[in-house]
């Protein structure tokens, strides 16, 4: 092959594991948060689903509309920091995309 030829595919190689690492790191993404009194944790994944949910026995002795917003508060709060996992994983793409 030629020195053109030679730097087209390995120009292409770069770009596509620099993409298998995104997809894998995607998959990878996870946000959780703990309430500060500890008695709710969620996790979510990158896409923000609910992946897991942690109650503690605390939360029996609450109203069930004080636990639900716990529960949506951190849900939320989980979000957030998949968000800001997931974005950097996409501008380390951006960046080696060049």
């Amino acid at each position: 092959m030629s020195a053109e030829m030679d730097a087209l595919v390995e120009a292409a190689s770069t770009r596509l594991e620099a993409l298998e690492a995104t997809l894998h790191g995607l998959a990878e993404v996870r946000g959780r948060f703990t309430t500060e009194d500890r008695s709710v944790t969620a996790e979510v994944d990158g896409g923000g689903a609910l992946t897991e949910l942690w109650l503690a026995e605390s939360v029996t002795s609450r109203p069930p509309a004080e636990v639900a917003t716990l529960i949506l508060w951190a849900c939320g709060q989980a979000a957030a920091e998949a968000t800001t996992r997931r974005a950097a994983v996409l501008a380390r793409l951006n960046t080696s995309m060049g």
